[in-house]
């Protein structure tokens, strides 16, 4: 697995991500209604018999009857954890559910771990065949050499299902893509290559394996471990799978293996490549250094040596990252989906050539704009990015169709155009919310200028250089310099990131924000000295201050302070655009739908004009997210019945709408949430006007709407997004006390997305133009 020193974080805060709410990373959802004693008696006895006696008589009837296809055991022993050694099979349980959830997440692949407490190979074999009945494959990982090379082969024998072991092929697949593209560029043809390799252990030699599959010559790899390399007639001894490696030669150190050589792999230790090694290779030479988390030697050293070659590392602050998450999962999708019987060398291979053939073609704008830059196939870029969104249609299907053409495919598939169609819509849509905005963020120019303003908290200056770090903008922070700094020092964030620090006694600003919101606030009882203590001392006021004096283009805040005294303070300095109120509005993300909710946080008892007003500006705001509004006024029953004040208020609300010329967008109500999410139960009411399921509820008082989006996310499975504060003449975002980095971070993003939006309506030439 891949590290990420680009991102930071605590113990603390690693503990607190993996035990806060249902402890672990996974849980089993039901896919089919349990709502009635019919459902259950479907669902279990006595209708469960009928496909039980069906599975019995055919068995491949299994993987349409049950979750076996679609469903892959990640299996370990813990015996080679990451890169922390033999810790044992339940210290390996935080990773295997990491890599089940990276299934899910990338290829909507069901996962579940399983942790088996023995060292034997033999036992450890024995527990696993018995379990194939109840999986469409086998991931197996961080099982130590030579025991996973033993384990993998005869689990293939004695499967009729995919086994794989991640550690060996998933980094050798993805290495294999970047050297196909690096002899592309280079002008270098795979079979005369000569290739050095430091180490021999399962990773090394799964990537040697695939390398020679792909037309280099066994001849010209040269593997070296401790003993020196492996060669024919070697003192040192060899396993039965390092001797398949062995060669005739008269070379006998790394040192030797590197002189001459076209391509350098290191699968071993940081530092195992030198300065002088690089020196002595080939021209244009090609280096995979793949030790994590410290390289065999980084691109920096090698810059210093020489300017002529193509480099690759397995960490994400490097170009060309070899992260085995470009893989596994979709090799499992295509192997799955053919239900094939194993995965094979040429289904690897298509895999690589696949990934190297995505890398040379044109980048999509979503993956330019999540890395603030147009990547182009060369040098720097061999490799695809882990969030390219066609992966998934693109990756399966080569696997897939190797599959079906070397015959192991039980299901081949006729209609590929139709295949990859149905990939691209396979993954919850709610993954890519927020994707959309820190990318259409990351692409805008010049970066959005962000306060956070309450600087000297922990977690608001982690938020603040994750802001900064990942290329959303410049991140200013409210606090006194010499203890913002001592923070970040000792959290171990790096002091050039060149985040901004204001201090709101020591600005040289103090005096014209001052002087701004006496103005403002003269003849609502307030005097020069009131005004002059609140910009000293309220960090939220001297930072809504910055935004109304042009300074900085939005902020975010809420750790400290209650939401209502937070805007209360911003208000001071900031009013609502002209014609507009202020509102909240939560973003709700579960079950592949999204789903806004209006008003969440301000408006306490609307009326029905105030209804219909909320409902506009959250359609807009809806719009603005890329989502087509269907606004559904909720109540708790529907269509005036019983006839209550409460039920004429909303109702009142849709004639305000149906009276208004410029409403274009659907509008329903009154109605229960249920009734507006889901589409069966509208037939009851044929005359509704709503085209398909709501997406925007307006709720008819802050009590319902706080208490119902609070709900969904402690209880309910949603992750909710916000309150999203709209309304204000700058963007301003509140998060909630108790907040996590992420959840600052987010509406830090929404606030830089907000002002984004507004200059982009701006250069289309609708709306007004952003006050600057």
């Amino acid at each position: 697995m891949a590290d990420d020193t680009t991102t930071k974080f605590t113990d603390d805060e690693a503990l607190d991500f993996h035990s806060r709410g249902k402890p672990g990373k996974l849980e089993v959802t039901p896919t089919k209604p349990m709502a009635t004693q019919r459902d259950l008696s479907l669902a279990y006895s006595p209708g469960v018999a009928v496909p039980v006696k069906k599975i019995a008589e055919d068995p491949d009837s299994a993987y349409d009857l049950t979750a076996r296809g679609n469903m892959v055991a990640v299996i370990s022993n813990g015996t080679a954890i990451l890169g922390l050694g033999n810790l044992g099979a339940l210290a390996s349980k935080p990773v295997m559910e990491g890599k089940s959830v990276l299934f899910k997440r990338f290829a909507d692949i069901d996962s579940i771990d399983l942790e088996v407490d023995t060292e034997d190979p033999d036992a450890f074999i024995d527990a696993v065949k018995h379990l194939g009945p109840s999986f469409g494959g086998i991931n197996l990982e961080d099982i130590q050499a030579p025991d996973s090379f033993y384990i993998e082969e005869r689990l293939k024998e004695l499967m009729d299902i995919p086994v794989f072991h991640d550690d060996q092929h998933g980094t050798a697949i993805i290495a294999a893509a970047g050297l196909l593209n690096a002899c592309d560029i280079t002008g270098k043809r795979m079979q005369d290559i000569k290739v050095a390799v430091s180490g021999a252990g399962s990773s090394a030699l799964s990537v040697v394996s695939l390398f020679k599959t792909l037309g280099v010559r066994h001849e010209n790899v040269l593997m070296a471990d401790r003993g020196g390399v492996l060669r024919v007639g070697r003192d040192k001894p060899m396993n039965q799978w390092q001797s398949a490696h062995a060669v005739e030669t008269d070379k006998e150190t790394l040192t030797q293996a590197m002189e001459g050589a076209d391509v350098a792999i290191g699968l071993s230790v940081g530092g195992a490549f030198t300065p002088e090694m690089v020196r002595s290779m080939a021209s244009n030479p090609i280096i995979f250094a793949m030790a994590n988390p410290t390289p065999e030697i980084t691109p920096e050293q090698v810059a210093e040596v020489r300017g002529d070659v193509i480099m690759a590392t397995g960490r994400s602050d490097y170009p060309n990252q070899v992260n085995n998450v470009l893989g596994f999962p979709y090799i499992f999708r295509g192997a799955l989906d053919v239900r094939a019987r194993t995965i094979n060398e040429e289904m690897k291979a298509a895999c690589a050539r696949a990934l190297a053939d995505l890398a040379r073609q044109d980048v999509p704008d979503e993956v330019a704009n999540a890395y603030g830059t147009r990547l182009q196939y060369g040098p720097g870029y061999i490799i695809p990015t882990p969030f390219d969104p066609r992966l998934i249609s693109a990756i399966p299907p080569a696997v897939a169709k190797a599959a079906c053409d070397t015959g192991v495919a039980r299901k081949p598939i006729e209609d590929f155009p139709g295949y990859e169609n149905k990939l691209a819509t396979r993954l919850d849509p709610s993954a890519a919310f927020l994707q959309k905005v820190y990318a259409s963020v990351r692409s805008s120019e010049p970066k959005k200028r962000i306060v956070f303003a309450e600087g000297e908290e922990e977690v608001v200056i982690r938020a603040a250089h994750q802001f900064q770090s990942q290329g959303l903008g410049q991140a200013i922070l409210i606090g006194r310099d010499d203890n913002v700094r001592r923070q970040m020092t000792s959290l171990g964030l790096s002091s050039h990131q060149d985040m901004e620090i204001w201090n709101a006694r020591e600005s040289a600003q103090t005096r014209l924000y001052t002087d701004y919101l006496y103005k403002r606030l003269q003849r609502q009882g307030y005097l020069e000295r009131d005004c002059r203590r609140l910009v000293n001392q309220d960090r939220n006021t001297f930072a809504a201050c910055m935004l109304a004096s042009g300074h900085a283009d939005g902020m975010v805040t809420g750790v400290t302070r209650h939401y209502n005294v937070a805007l209360r303070n911003v208000r001071f300095a900031l009013d609502p655009r002209p014609g507009e109120r202020v509102i909240g509005m939560s973003v709700i993300l579960s079950k592949g739908r999204t789903v806004f909710m209006a008003d969440t946080s301000i408006a306490e008892y609307p009326t029905s004009e105030e209804l219909a007003d909320i409902a506009v500006q959250s359609a807009h705001a809806v719009r603005q997210l890329g989502f087509e509004p269907r606004v559904a006024f909720t109540s708790h029953s529907n269509f005036g019945n019983p006839d209550t004040e409460h039920m004429r208020r909303i109702s009142d609300a849709v004639r305000i709408l149906d009276e208004r010329v410029d409403t274009d967008f659907e509008y329903e109500g009154e109605m229960t949430p249920r009734m507006a999410l889901n589409a069966r139960l509208r037939k009851i009411y044929p005359f509704s006007r709503l085209t398909g399921d709501a997406n925007l509820l307006i709720t008819p008082g802050l009590h319902s709407g706080g208490i119902a989006s609070k709900l969904l996310a402690e209880i309910g499975g949603a992750t909710v997004i916000g309150p999203v504060l709209i309304g204000l003449s700058k963007p301003v975002q509140i998060v909630q006390t108790g907040v996590q980095v992420n959840d600052i971070l987010t509406l830090a993003a929404i606030a830089a997305y907000e002002l984004d939006q507004e200059h982009r309506e701006w250069a289309a030439g609708s709306g007004t133009r952003p006050a600057v």
